[in-house]
């Protein structure tokens, strides 16, 4: 089931890339918003595909993973309410994808919309890599610091 569709831009993608256990990554949820999906909805089209998707594509985050996040980043992206709920509460915690993991989602998520959202995915990456290396820090020490992106 889509919801509503917002054509995403380069900022927009940037703040939705976390970095989580020295991997930049980006969640479920931000992914289905950027393709016009409800979050079930989108994580019912990764697990029909599921083989297209082994651990270093994508992973189930854990508390820990949520609570290591600067609380800047909790806030603006909607993590602080959604999962730090006081009550406890029965939600489940989200999927995080690395690089590989959603160029492989461009390939499983069909559409126009899917078409012009990926490679507004794809320049954005882009773009943070040609920032890290602007600032003079070795592609080398990159990868090895935040999987490939």
């Amino acid at each position: 089931m889509k919801n509503n569709i917002t054509i995403i831009n380069e900022q927009d993608i940037k703040d939705m890339v976390y970095e989580i256990r020295s991997q930049r990554v980006m969640l479920d949820f931000d992914l289905a918003r950027i393709y016009g999906y409800t979050t079930s909805a989108f994580n019912q089209q990764v697990l029909r595909n599921a083989d297209r998707f082994p651990k270093d594509f994508k992973f189930r985050l854990e508390r820990q993973d949520l609570e290591n996040l600067p609380i800047s980043q909790k806030v603006t992206s909607g993590i602080q309410s959604r999962f730090f709920n006081p009550k406890g509460g029965s939600a489940h915690l989200p999927y995080a994808f690395t690089e590989q993991g959603v160029y492989m989602l461009m390939t499983v998520l069909k559409g126009e919309l899917a078409v012009k959202q990926s490679i507004a995915l794809i320049k954005a990456f882009k773009a943070l890599k040609d920032a890290a290396l602007a600032t003079g820090f070795p592609l080398e020490k990159l990868e090895q610091r935040v999987g490939t992106l």
